[in-house]
C-alpha cells in the first residue's frame, strides 16, 4: 500500500461554502419578501378595487351558484354612481339583514377569517350577503299583480333571472323604499331570507346604500362559470 501517496493527496474541505450559504440565505430572504409583497398588493386590491366573493347559499341560482367565486367591483360606487334596479351586490347587512356585531372572539380567529374572507378562500361573514337590487330610495315596491308579478311603481319587474320554477313571492306585500336605501332579494326566491323577511325591523326590510360593499360583476370559479353576472 503506498501510504505516502495517500499522505499526499490534498485533504477535502467538508465544511459548507461560506458564500453558498450566503446566497441560500439571500434567495430565502427574497422570495420570502416577494410572497409578502405580492399578498400586501393581493389585500389592498380587494380591499379597494376588486374583491373575491365565495357565493355560500343558493339564494342566488341560478345566476349564482354555491361555491362560485365572484369578482366584486368596489369602484362600482365610489364616484358618484349609486345601485341600480336589477344590480347584483354584496353588501354587509348589520344591523339590518343580522345583529350588530359584537367585540368578543378571538381577535388573531378574527383577522385571519377576514383575511380568507378578502381573498374569497374562504366563506364570507355571516353579516355579508349577495343580493338584487329590486327598488332604490324612492320606489314603491309591491307583491303580486293578477299575473303574480312584483311590480315598481306599478309597473310589472320582467325577472327572468328567477330560479325556474319560483314565483316572484310567495309572500304579499307593498313598501317604500325610503331615501339612501335599497330593496333587495335572491333570485332564488323560495330559498332566499331577503327584504320580505325583515319588514318588521329597523329599515323596513331595505339596506343602506352605504353598507354596499360592492357589484357582482364577473365569476371567477370554477372555470367552467367564468363569465360576467347578469344584471337588470
Amino acid at each position: 500500500m503506498d501510504t505516502d501517496a495517500q499522505h499526499d493527496e490534498p485533504e477535502r474541505d467538508r465544511s459548507p461554502d461560506p458564500e453558498e450559504g450566503r446566497k441560500g440565505r439571500s434567495r430565502s430572504f427574497r422570495v420570502g419578501v416577494g410572497a409578502a409583497v405580492l399578498v400586501g398588493v393581493l389585500l389592498l386590491t380587494s380591499a379597494f378595487v376588486v374583491q373575491p366573493f365565495l357565493i355560500p347559499s343558493s339564494s342566488m341560482e341560478p345566476t349564482l351558484r354555491v361555491g362560485d367565486r365572484v369578482m366584486v367591483n368596489k369602484l362600482a360606487y365610489r364616484f358618484g354612481n349609486l345601485p341600480e334596479r336589477g344590480d347584483v351586490v354584496v353588501f354587509d347587512g348589520t344591523g339590518n339583514f343580522a345583529g350588530e356585531e359584537g367585540s368578543g372572539g378571538n381577535p388573531v380567529t378574527a383577522l385571519l377569517r377576514k383575511a380568507g374572507a378578502v381573498t374569497g378562500l374562504v366563506e364570507p361573514a355571516e353579516s355579508d350577503y349577495v343580493k338584487r337590487v329590486i327598488g332604490v330610495g324612492g320606489d314603491r315596491v309591491s307583491c303580486c299583480d293578477k299575473r303574480g308579478r312584483i311590480e315598481v311603481n306599478g309597473e310589472p319587474v320582467d325577472e327572468a333571472y328567477l330560479h325556474p320554477g319560483d314565483t316572484p313571492s310567495a309572500v304579499p306585500f307593498e313598501t317604500e323604499v325610503p331615501s339612501g336605501r335599497l330593496w333587495v332579494m335572491g333570485d332564488h326566491r323560495s330559498m332566499s331570507s331577503d327584504s320580505r323577511d325583515h319588514l318588521g325591523e329597523p329599515g323596513g326590510g331595505t339596506v343602506p346604500v352605504d353598507h354596499v360593499i360592492g357589484r357582482a360583476d364577473w365569476i371567477g370559479w370554477p372555470f367552467g362559470r367564468l363569465g360576467s353576472v347578469r344584471h337588470g
